[in-house]
């Protein structure tokens, strides 16, 4: 059976803003995500339960049929009970304003971010023009149907 691989490189323009400390960039070769840091200029605190919008000095052109999504770090998920408030975030390809993280600390204690940490992954993704097509009726081939939540079982 042959392998298949797909190679495809999309440019991202970046712009600095004078407060980045660094361009965000892969953690190691098979990385999918590039790393985003904390634009900062001292140590900032997020409390347990708390929200902290964490500038990253970044403004991105995403090409179009392209989105950028916002992850959480998954060590500082792991450690510290820190995740972003809006689990993913969606960066349009026409936005162009700086790079802002919304992390909250799920944890138990105040968690510390220095200048220049990582906080969060960019990856970029394709994605398709969408038709939306409104129809009287819809196929019923699916085993599914209209079972909402809980419907396929319990795990």
């Amino acid at each position: 059976m042959e392998e298949f691989v797909f190679l495809a490189i999309v440019q991202l323009k970046i712009k600095r803003l004078p407060h980045c400390r660094e361009l965000p960039r892969r953690a190691t070769p098979g990385s999918a995500g590039l790393d985003l840091t904390a634009a900062i200029e001292h140590p900032l605190i997020i409390d347990p339960g708390k929200r902290l919008p964490m500038p990253t000095g970044l403004i991105v052109e995403i090409p179009d049929g392209f989105e950028g999504q916002i992850r959480p770090r998954s060590g500082l998920a792991s450690k510290f009970g820190i995740s972003l408030a809006n689990c993913v975030g969606t960066i349009d390809s026409d936005y162009r304003g700086e790079l802002i993280v919304l992390l909250i600390n799920h944890g138990d204690l105040p968690v510390t971010f220095e200048p220049g940490e990582r906080i969060a992954q960019l990856i970029i993704s394709a994605i398709p023009t969408i038709e939306v097509i409104e129809v009287d009726n819809l196929t019923d081939n699916s085993d599914r149907g209209a079972g909402g939540f809980g419907s396929t079982g319990r795990s």
